[in-house]
Parts: structure tokens; C-alpha cells; sequence
């Protein structure tokens, strides 16, 4: 590839393409954590509904429903704030601007997730 034609130059691209490009890449980022969340709420219904049919000895149902509801949760706010931040990303591109993510949120669904895994692995670990 020749360097007038290299995409890494940069100085062909219009303000028009930057943006589009822009949008583009937040509406993957928008699907990302859709199916982030589609992949909780699938996890949920394993881990709340059919692991305790799976697990021969699990007398008590509850521990893994409360595990499969975090999940759930857990795909809620994934759904929830992948759509608010695809539409503050879009705000923020048609004026030019960049808007980070929130650092909050990060921190309260992977404090979730850990918190969920160590009990999956609770469970897991219990009934073996």
C-alpha cells in the first residue's frame, strides 16, 4: 500500500466521515453491551433455574435463585446503560466532544460480577 493511500494518514478524512465513523462505532459498542446483557439474562436462567435441576443433591433452591436474579440485574444495568451511554456518545459526537465512561458504573457491575462468580463458585464447590 502506497503512502498517498495508507488509512493511517488521516489528513483525507472529512469532519463528516469522523462523525459517522464516530456513530458507527458507538452503535457496536451499543450492541457490545446489549449482548453483554442478553448473555447475563441467558446465564441468570442457568444458573437460577436449571443448575439446581442439574445438581442431584441441591435440596434448597434458593441460594441459586438468588445467584441467577444477580445475573439478571447484572443484564439489566448492562442493557439499561449501554442505551443511555450509545445515546450521550451520539450528543456528545454532533457537537464535537467526547464524553467518558463513568467510572461508577464500571465499578458496580464488576464489584457484581466478582461477587456472583464467587458465589456461583460456592455452589458450585458445595455440591461437589
Amino acid at each position: 500500500m502506497s503512502e498517498e493511500t495508507s488509512p493511517d494518514r488521516g489528513s483525507e478524512a472529512s469532519p463528516g466521515d469522523v462523525t459517522r465513523r464516530t456513530s458507527l462505532a458507538a452503535e457496536r459498542t451499543f450492541l457490545a453491551w446489549w449482548r453483554t446483557g442478553l448473555t447475563s439474562f441467558a446465564v441468570a436462567l442457568g444458573a437460577g433455574a436449571i443448575l439446581p435441576d442439574v445438581v442431584a443433591e441441591s435440596r434448597t433452591r434458593w441460594p441459586y435463585v438468588v445467584v441467577g436474579c444477580g445475573f439478571a440485574i447484572v443484564g439489566a444495568i448492562a442493557v439499561v446503560y449501554g442505551t443511555l451511554r450509545e445515546r450521550a456518545v451520539r450528543r456528545a459526537a454532533l457537537r464535537g466532544e467526547w464524553v467518558p465512561a463513568g467510572d461508577a458504573i464500571m465499578l458496580v457491575l464488576t464489584g457484581l460480577l466478582v461477587a456472583l462468580a464467587i458465589g456461583l463458585l460456592a455452589l458450585l464447590i458445595g455440591t461437589g
